[in-house]
Formats: structure tokens, C-alpha cells, sequence
């Protein structure tokens, strides 16, 4: 099982990086004013809502917006969090990956719910956010496996090392 934990938990490693850069540079764009950014971040955003048709980035309707801000207060903080856990063997990281993956699980339900139900999104559109589900719900699953280094003993009490005395 440690093999396993440690391959998750590299699998995670590049997802939150990823995330911690795009976050801030890309979702921000949705929720703060654009002259915020450099023209080249804005250009690329430009681009991505034009090749992939993503009517939410565009259109920003305000359950979406509202996500953006979840993630951007919420989410992003904890994928940083996550990403310092990991690099040292912190035994919280359970505890970050459980919320950020049930924060994003939630709000990618959300998106692609609203995405099906609509008919507006393409499956080249879908494929972009898909990914973000499965990554979630291996945070689930990574913030329900216990620490690598932590063994368990359920129902047993430390040693005596000495004789008690009547």
C-alpha cells in the first residue's frame, strides 16, 4: 500500500502544481478585471475560449463565477498547502487533499452538469474538464488513505515496562 500512496501522491504533486500556476493566471481572469493581467495571459485565454468553445469562460454566468472565487479562496490555498505537505511528508496532507478534493468534486459537478444539461458543450469541451473530476476524486482518495508512515494499531495498549506494585 505505501508503493501505491507514493504513486498518488506524485500523481498529485504534478496536479497541484499545476494548478497553483493556473489558478491564479487563468481562473483569475474570470473573476478580476483583465488589466490586471499581462496581455499575454489574456491573449491565451482568449485563444482557449475560442479553440474550445467554453461558453462559461466567456459568458461568466454567476454560479461560475461564484466556483472561481471558491477556488481562488478556497481551493488554490489548500493545492498550495498540498503541494508544501507533500515535498515535506507532512502527515496533514490526508487532511488538505480530503477538503480541496470534495471543494472541487463539488464544483465540477456543478460545471458539467450545467454543461450536459445545456447541449452547449462540445466533447472537445468536455475532455477539458473531465480530467479535473478524476483528479478530485483521487484527492478523495488520497486524503482517505492513511500516512505512508504511520502505522496502525487499533485495540492495543503500549507495554508495561515495569511490574506494578500493590
Amino acid at each position: 500500500m505505501g508503493v501505491f500512496v507514493k504513486l498518488l501522491d506524485l500523481l498529485l504533486f504534478v496536479y497541484f502544481f499545476f494548478i497553483a500556476i493556473a489558478a491564479p493566471l487563468f481562473d483569475g481572469q474570470v473573476a478580476l478585471p483583465k488589466h490586471m493581467f499581462h496581455p499575454a495571459l489574456v491573449d491565451l485565454k482568449s485563444w482557449y475560449t475560442q479553440e474550445y468553445g467554453d461558453y462559461l469562460v466567456s459568458e461568466k454566468p454567476h454560479f461560475f463565477v461564484g466556483l472561481i472565487w471558491l477556488e481562488l479562496l478556497f481551493a488554490w490555498p489548500l493545492c498550495v498547502i498540498s503541494l508544501y505537505a507533500i515535498a515535506a511528508g507532512k502527515s496533514w496532507l490526508s487532511t488538505t487533499c480530503l477538503l480541496y478534493g470534495v471543494s472541487t468534486l463539488t464544483a465540477m459537478v456543478a460545471i458539467l452538469s450545467e454543461m450536459k444539461g445545456s447541449e452547449r458543450a462540445s466533447d472537445k469541451l468536455l475532455m477539458v474538464y473531465y480530467p479535473f473530476l478524476g483528479f478530485a476524486v483521487l484527492a478523495i482518495l488520497r486524503g482517505l488513505l492513511p500516512h505512508p508512515g504511520k502505522s496502525v494499531s487499533i485495540g492495543k495498549r503500549p507495554a508495561v515496562s515495569r511490574k506494578k506494585r500493590a
